[in-house]
């Protein structure tokens, strides 16, 4: 199941100026070049999953997402409802989405595994409550109530001698000899305090804690990097520790990439938000020494050693996600680095005259979604973790 803060000064001021001026036909070229790529008619995301006949509910979750930046409100509609009627069955009240869809091994298009996967149930939950609150639809925040009446029922733990935290889904990550594992990468803090707002007593702000000492762990994080999954172990009925995810290893890569981009999209006076950008500041260091100045694809938490290959790739999604991070963090060099490879990109892709061939494959596309939009001051996240969007004020000017 494998599967981002410069906001003060001069930055509000021109994230204030750009909203006033757009109208309320929002145009963001990138996501809407994305669509086009990516999004089926019917609502269904196309080659979110390594197989390119399946789909999965995180490509349909952050969609829905970029859907709501955009302020696409007929794209959002159909990725729910495609999203609703096939990975949940029609019926979001007892059922979370299922993590992956497609041609099944009798020929059959249905779902390929039920299991959900907490990072996608969390970004669907969240898009929905924010189109409620930017479109006005009551019903987008019923939905979004009864997602996440389920993931506190299925997916919310009490981890002994940590707390509170997030499964990453319902089956197969908490096992009978007190191991419990964990993705960095499916947390999102922003969301966090706006589900707390939104159930005060559902335990999100707990979640947000027992994230933050995982991240902040020197036995788990001894260099300030971030791995793809993280293994906890009840020593116990009130203790633990964290330890290498015996399932895959202490690798840092396309997973973890991510969890530098959520903690530089924090609003910066969430007061674990610092502290999240300093236990992470390894990324830093070993973007730096780098001969290329370009994150490594691939690095050991319990080392700092980046794995090396023979060309120094680095993907573009990786530079879009840290050049979230390194904004946020000050490391104003190494943004720039970041911030010229992925224009270099875009521009090419987002040519009229581009090939196939120079667009972005799924996951750096939606990366750079992330990264770029929020950089280009299409939304950021507020301390109560709603999202303030760039065409919201000339919309409301004409309402």
């Amino acid at each position: 199941m494998m599967r981002p803060a410069l906001w003060v000064g001069l930055g509000v001021a021109l994230f204030a100026g750009a909203a006033q001026a757009q109208t309320c036909e929002a145009q963001w070229p990138l996501w809407q070049n994305y669509a086009t790529r990516f999004v089926q008619a019917d609502g269904r995301v196309l080659n979110s999953s390594l197989n390119p006949e399946q789909s999965n509910s995180e490509g349909q979750s952050y969609a829905m997402f970029f859907a709501l930046v955009g302020n696409d409100r007929a794209n959002f509609d159909k990725l729910w409802s495609w999203t609703k009627a096939n990975m949940a069955g029609g019926d979001i009240s007892q059922r979370l989405p299922a993590w992956l869809w497609g041609k099944k091994a009798d020929g059959q298009w249905g779902v390929i595994d039920a299991n959900s996967a907490s990072d996608a149930d969390l970004w669907i939950a969240y898009a929905l409550l924010e189109a409620a609150r930017v479109w006005n639809v009551p019903q987008y925040r019923s939905d979004a109530q009864a997602v996440l009446a389920n993931v506190e029922k299925n997916l919310i733990v009490r981890v002994p001698g940590l707390g509170k935290m997030l499964l990453p889904g319902p089956v197969g990550y908490a096992y009978p000899d007190g191991l419990w594992r964990f993705n960095p990468s499916y947390q999102v803090l922003p969301q966090l305090r706006r589900f707390q707002k939104e159930r005060p007593n559902g335990g999100w702000n707990e979640v947000a804690d027992s994230n933050a000492k995982m991240l902040a762990d020197p036995r788990n994080n001894p260099h300030g990097l971030a791995a793809n999954w993280v293994g906890y172990r009840a020593t116990s009925a009130t203790t633990g520790v964290f330890v290498v995810d015996p399932y895959s290893d202490d690798l840092g890569s396309y997973d973890a990439i991510r969890t530098y981009l959520w903690a530089g999209m924090a609003a910066k006076g969430d007061p674990l938000a610092a502290p999240m950008l300093k236990s992470l500041g390894g990324m830093a260091r070993a973007t730096a020494a780098a001969a290329n100045g370009l994150p490594p694809e691939k690095i050991h938490v319990l080392t700092a050693e980046a794995e090396k290959n023979t060309n120094g790739y680095s993907p573009l999604g990786f530079s879009a996600s840290t050049l979230v991070f390194f904004q946020a963090r000050g490391e104003t060099a190494l943004a720039q680095m970041q911030k010229q490879k992925v224009d270099e990109t875009l521009d090419k892709a987002l040519a009229g005259s581009a090939p196939d061939s120079a667009q972005p494959l799924y996951y750096d596309y939606m990366l750079s979604l992330f990264g770029q939009g929020f950089v280009d001051h299409k939304y950021r996240f507020e301390q109560d973790g709603t999202v303030k969007l760039f065409w919201e004020a000339a919309c409301a000017a004409t309402r």
